[in-house]
C-alpha cells in the first residue's frame, strides 16, 4: 500500500469512521516496518461533512463530474487562446452543469445518512467553481482527497471583449460618421433645427479607438467587479470558516468545562473520603499505640505475678519438708 491508495480509502468513508479507520492503519502500516507512511497517514486530516460529499460524488458519480472537469479544461485552454467564441460556450455549459453537480453532491449525501445543510450549497459551488478554473483544484476534487471545501480567488477566465462591428444601415457606404453637435439644455427648437449645421466631420479611426477605448474600461470595470465579487466570496468563506472554528472551540470549551466540573467534584469526593480514612488510621494507630502499651503492663505484671507465684511455691515446700 502506498500512501495514494491508503488516502483514498480513508477520504471514501463516512466521516465518524476516518478517525478510527486512519489511526487502525497508521498503526498497522508501522506495525508492517514502515514508519514514515505511518507517519504521513496518522497526519491526514479528517474531512468536513461538506468536503466528504464531494469526494463521495467524485467515486460514486465520476462521469457527472467528469463533464464538468472536462469543461474546465476547453474553459482553460479558451483563455488561453482569448477565444471569445469558445468562452461564450463554455460559459453557458457551465452554470448548468454545477447546479445539477450541487444537487449530485446534496442526493449522494442523503442516501448516505448525512443530509447535508441549507448553508451548503455555497461551499459546494465554490468548490466545483475552483475546479473549473483551476487545474489544481480541479485534481483534488477528482482525487476525491478533500479535507475542506476549495475556493478560487483569482480572475476567473470570461469572453475577450470585441469592438462590435458598426451596420451597415448607420451611415452611406464611403461616407465619414459625424459627431453631432449637444444641443445645450433649455434651448429652443430654433437651436435643435441649427444643431445639425455645427455636426463636425470626424475620421472613422478616432471614433473606432474612442469605441474601443469605451469598451476596454467597460471590460476592466467588470474584470473589478468580478474579482471584488471573489476576493468577498473569499473573505465570507474565511469568516464562514472562522466561525465554525469559533464553534468547535466553544463546543470544546463546555465538553471541557463539563470535564472540570465532573473531575473537581471526584477530587472533592475523593478528599473527603481521603480525610474519613485520615481519622480512622489516626484512631487506629492511638488504638495500637495503647493496645502495645497495655499489652508492655500487662506483660509486666505477669512476670512479677509469675516471680511471686515461685516464691510462694518455694516457701509451700520448705515448709512441708520441715513437717516431715
Amino acid at each position: 500500500m502506498d500512501f495514494d491508495e491508503a488516502a483514498e480509502r480513508l477520504y471514501g468513508m463516512v466521516p465518524e469512521e476516518f478517525t478510527s479507520a486512519r489511526d487502525a492503519l497508521a498503526k498497522e502500516v508501522k506495525a508492517a516496518g514502515d514508519a514514515a507512511l505511518a507517519k504521513r497517514i496518522k497526519a491526514l486530516r479528517k474531512p468536513t461533512v461538506v468536503a466528504w460529499a464531494v469526494n463521495r460524488t467524485a467515486r460514486e458519480r465520476g462521469d457527472e463530474l467528469g463533464r464538468l472537469l472536462d469543461l474546465g479544461r476547453r474553459l482553460r485552454e479558451a483563455w488561453r487562446a482569448q477565444d471569445a467564441d469558445a468562452l461564450a460556450e463554455a460559459g453557458r455549459e457551465r452554470t448548468p452543469l454545477v447546479a445539477r453537480l450541487v444537487r449530485s453532491v446534496r442526493e449522494e449525501a442523503e442516501v448516505a445518512g448525512h443530509p447535508l445543510g441549507s448553508t451548503a450549497d455555497l461551499e459546494i459551488e465554490q468548490t466545483l467553481d475552483a475546479a473549473v478554473v483551476d487545474e489544481d483544484a480541479a485534481e483534488q476534487v477528482r482525487r476525491g482527497t478533500l479535507t475542506r471545501p476549495l475556493s478560487y480567488s483569482g480572475f476567473t477566465p470570461a469572453p475577450v471583449v470585441r469592438p462590435a462591428p458598426e451596420p451597415a444601415a448607420a451611415r452611406p457606404a464611403g461616407k465619414p460618421a459625424k459627431a453631432r453637435t449637444k444641443v445645450p439644455a433649455g434651448a429652443g427648437p430654433e437651436a435643435e433645427h441649427q444643431a445639425p449645421d455645427q455636426d463636425q466631420e470626424r475620421p472613422e479611426h478616432e471614433l473606432e479607438r474612442e469605441r474601443r477605448e469605451a469598451e476596454h474600461r467597460e471590460a476592466e470595470r467588470r474584470r473589478r467587479i468580478e474579482s471584488l465579487e471573489n476576493a468577498l466570496a473569499e473573505a465570507e468563506r474565511a469568516a464562514t470558516e472562522a466561525e465554525r472554528g469559533r464553534a468547535d472551540w466553544e463546543a470544546e470549551r463546555a465538553e471541557a468545562v463539563r470535564e472540570h466540573e465532573r473531575r473537581t467534584a471526584k477530587v472533592e469526593t475523593l478528599t473527603a473520603k481521603l480525610a474519613k480514612a485520615r481519622d480512622k488510621l489516626k484512631a487506629a494507630e492511638h488504638r495500637l499505640e495503647v493496645a502495645r502499651r497495655e499489652e508492655t503492663n500487662a506483660e509486666r505484671a505477669a512476670r512479677s505475678a509469675r516471680q511471686r507465684a515461685d516464691q510462694v511455691r518455694a516457701t509451700l515446700d520448705e515448709a512441708r519438708s520441715a513437717h516431715e
